[in-house]
């Protein structure tokens, strides 16, 4: 089941904890995606807070709400990029866009299986899509104070698996929310320092939000004919003569 539009909205740009998050994930976002000049660059779910770097210097930016969360304008006093879409359907062409994110998307759709199909399609060749979706493991997604507390949390054994089975092939994966999901000032005031912290010693402390960064696998066609050639055939009956035709009837 998908948020509402205006919690998400309320806690990402009106709480301070909100604000911590937004900027602790979109901070490796760009770190994964430094350049993204020319390029579509689309967002499902509610990706926009991490999609303004990409605003001045991508081809075409989208915003991509689901129908049962809403859409909002955005951005805030610009051109409106948003859209409201139905979550398996969504209106861009076919190998329209080069990079992808999801966030509050995947773990909170009923369809999970159309989704991904429908992230594949709308991907290009050697696209990429960023899917962000709460830590098993982690603190954010058992607490319910956040919007990382709803939906089914993974594992990145968990998230990688489902992946591979719609074709997509991990290339990167990344954590991320080290703070605990506290609005005391201490750890709102340290949460930088938490971050960094955190990146360092990933392997042993458990980020709120797991980030895996996957491309667009394309088989090869396949061909009528044998599948493969011989490159050294044997060569056995070359020294026999060439037969002839029979002239006289049988």
């Amino acid at each position: 089941m998908h948020l509402d539009v205006l919690d998400l909205r309320n806690f990402y740009y009106r709480t301070q904890l909100g604000r911590v998050a937004q900027r602790a994930i979109r901070e490796q976002v760009v770190a994964l995606w430094p350049d993204v000049k020319g390029q579509t660059v689309a967002g499902y779910g509610f990706a926009v807070p991490l999609l303004r770097p990409y605003l001045d210097q991508a081809r075409r930016v989208i915003g991509l709400m689901p129908g049962p969360q809403g859409v909002m304008p955005w951005p805030a006093g610009g051109d409106n990029v948003s859209v409201l879409c139905e979550e398996t359907a969504w209106p861009i062409d076919t190998g329209m866009v080069d990079r992808l994110v999801l966030l509050h998307g995947l773990e909170t759709s009923d369809s999970a299986t159309a989704l991904l199909d429908e992230c594949w399609r709308v991907l290009g060749p050697g696209g990429r899509a960023l899917f962000i979706v709460p830590n098993r493991s982690g603190l954010w997604s058992r607490s319910d104070k956040t919007p990382f507390g709803f939906g089914r949390p993974y594992s990145m054994s968990q998230l990688e698996a489902q992946l591979r089975k719609h074709n997509f092939a991990a290339e990167r994966q990344q954590s991320a929310l080290f703070a605990p999901p506290s609005t005391q000032r201490f750890w709102l005031r340290t949460a930088p320092m938490w971050e960094r912290f955190g990146l360092r010693v990933s392997s042993v402390v458990a980020g709120g939000v797991l980030m895996l960064e996957v491309s667009k696998q394309v088989h090869a066609p396949q061909r009528p004919g044998l599948a493969a050639t011989v490159r050294r055939p044997m060569r056995v009956l070359d020294a026999l003569p060439a037969p002839t035709p029979n002239a006289e009837p049988a």
